[in-house]
């Protein structure tokens, strides 16, 4: 079932609208709850923000983080307002402009995030461990105009900024709170009113651009309109977490990631919840947070689970009352330990950049361990075999996992958007099964994409920055099987003569990748190889590396 026609957009940039697949390459999109049913004009900020100050509750705690910043949701509103003035006043954005976001989780951050969706740009969200080189790339991707950059990480935006003539302007703020230097962007909000007229968006405008690691190293950008993001706010969220307006959340994932722009912003404020923004959220720094705010309900990776799951004892707890895990399978060890130290059983869920949040998942009652859940109420899922069709239900036959919803892969002028959506559903690239209980349960994945720690790795881009190293002549990276990582990368290096192959080379190597990429991508196995395995075309054959080093 398709939705009407949204009617006019507000945009008056195009650029993003015009690259939107064609009809027949989109996803068939399901509209069957009564909550789905949205009004042909929508921008979220209106629904996730500004609805809650109409209606009397502006006094509302909205969100916090660091240095005892607490904003109501009349706070929040207000400082998204001003920035809204000047980003269109003082920088010139216009409906469907590209704005990036450059910053760690934080009440400003939340802030630049909502100002830029209340004056019909779309957002373009940035992890804030990106090297210049990736950002470039993204900037490039999306022709940028504009970015909204903390202080503390505009460098690497500095170094890129000769290789994106598109953008235009970039204004620096700082924490909340703090003085406002000469020209930022809190100097020229200050000087702002507090009230702002959002713009008119359709249902169906572009409202953000999340970048995504292809399997070829290539970053897609999936798009999502302001109704993906209330459609996403209604399934999940409603159905399986069940969170109330007094719950305060926290956790891991960056806004930039949509697991956390969800789980973090999103999903609270849909409901007049709080939320808590921390800029450092490592698992020896998230325990603490969870104990000085009283948060409630956790998002984090079951990497992060697994490691709070040993210094949990130390800390007090006892306000948490839920518990997400996504971005990579949870292995039933990891909801076992974590359960043993904290007492609360994990609510699991896969979901994707490419359709917004969870769609799979299974509450408390329903955990099982080793599997992910039920599918949501508002999407279908199904098992495909290689031809497509579909596999019978429960039969524990093991296939490729395929999802229909209200929210649906949409990239930004990418040729992989045949690979995502084959026959109106989304395939994850995901080998799932169903077994007797209906319940979805992971096998692997059925692309090359090594996902570590819950990041999403493309080995290719790992290849392309080793193969910039003077001493490397060839390269060939996968995913080796880790129990507490899900993954790790691990690269097969043949050195040009003259080099020595010890472990000083490998350290070197890793130190490398790690100024060149983001380093969480870095390499945490090197190992030496006199040559590769490759066809007799030259195609690098990773599937004998992976029997080899897996």
């Amino acid at each position: 079932m398709a939705s009407s026609s949204s009617g006019a957009t507000a945009h008056v940039d195009t650029f993003a609208r015009e690259r939107l697949p064609a009809a027949d390459a989109l996803p068939e999109l399901l509209f069957e709850l009564p909550e789905l049913q949205f009004p042909p004009r929508l921008n979220c900020a209106t629904e996730l923000l500004d609805r809650h100050v109409a209606a009397g509750n502006g006094a509302r705690l909205a969100v916090q983080g660091h240095g005892g910043v607490r904003w109501s949701y009349a706070d929040l509103q207000a400082e998204a307002n001003r920035i809204a003035h000047v980003l269109v006043e003082d920088l010139g954005v216009v409906p469907g402009n590209r704005v990036l976001l450059r910053g760690a989780n934080s009440p400003m951050l939340a802030a630049c995030w909502f100002a830029v969706v209340k004056a019909g740009g779309i957002v373009v969200g940035t992890m804030p461990l990106l090297r210049a080189r990736e950002l470039a790339t993204i900037v490039a991707k999306a022709e940028v105009s504009h970015a909204l950059v903390d202080e503390r990480l505009a460098e690497e935006l500095d170094l890129a900024l000769p290789q994106c003539p598109t953008l235009r302007h970039v204004r620096r703020f700082g924490p909340a709170g703090a003085p406002a230097a000469p020209g930022s962007l809190g100097a020229l909000a200050a000087t702002k009113p507090a009230t702002f007229t959002n713009v008119d968006t359709a249902a169906d405008d572009i409202c953000l651009l999340a970048f995504t690691s292809g399997t070829t190293g290539v970053p897609k950008a999936a798009m999502h309109f302001h109704r993906d993001v209330m459609a996403a706010c209604a399934c999940w969220p409603a159905h399986v977490l069940r969170a109330s307006a007094d719950d305060v959340f926290i956790g891991s994932p960056p806004l930039a990631f949509t697991f956390g722009l969800g789980g973090l912003l999103a999903f609270p404020l849909a409901i007049g919840a709080s939320t808590v923004l921390v800029e450092k959220a490592t698992p020896d720094a998230l325990l603490p947070a969870i104990a000085q705010f009283r948060a409630t309900v956790c998002f984090t990776a079951p990497t992060s689970y697994r490691a709070m799951a040993a210094l949990a004892p130390q800390h007090d707890l006892s306000s948490l009352r839920k518990c997400v895990s996504a971005g990579e399978a949870l292995p039933a060890a990891t909801r076992a330990l974590w359960k043993e130290a904290a007492g609360i059983e994990i609510i699991d869920g896969i979901g994707s950049t490419e359709l917004f949040h969870i769609f799979i998942s299974a509450d408390e009652q329903h955990a099982k361990p080793g599997a992910t859940g039920l599918v949501v109420p508002g999407y279908r899922a199904a098992i495909l075999d290689d031809e497509g069709r579909e596999l019978p239900e429960r039969s524990g036959q093991v296939g490729r996992l395929a999802i229909k919803g209200p929210t649906g892969c949409k990239y930004l002028d990418d040729a992989r958007q045949a690979t995502y959506v084959q026959g109106g559903w989304n395939l994850t690239g995901d080998a799932y099964l169903q077994d007797a209980d209906g319940q979805f349960v992971y096998q692997a994945r059925t692309d090359d994409m090594i996902i570590s720690g819950g990041y999403n790795i493309a080995g290719p881009e790992i290849e392309s920055a080793l193969l910039l190293h003077p001493a490397v002549a060839e390269c060939g990276v996968i995913g080796r099987p880790d129990e507490a990582r899900g993954m790790v990368v691990k690269a097969f290096v043949v050195l040009r003569p003259g080099h020595r192959t010890d472990a000083a080379m490998a350290e070197e190597l890793q130190a490398f990748v790690k100024r060149t990429i983001a380093p969480y991508k870095y390499p945490r196995e090197v190992a030496f190889r006199d040559s590769l395995p490759r066809t007799e075309t030259g195609k690098l054959q990773r599937f004998k590396l992976r029997s080899e080093g897996g």
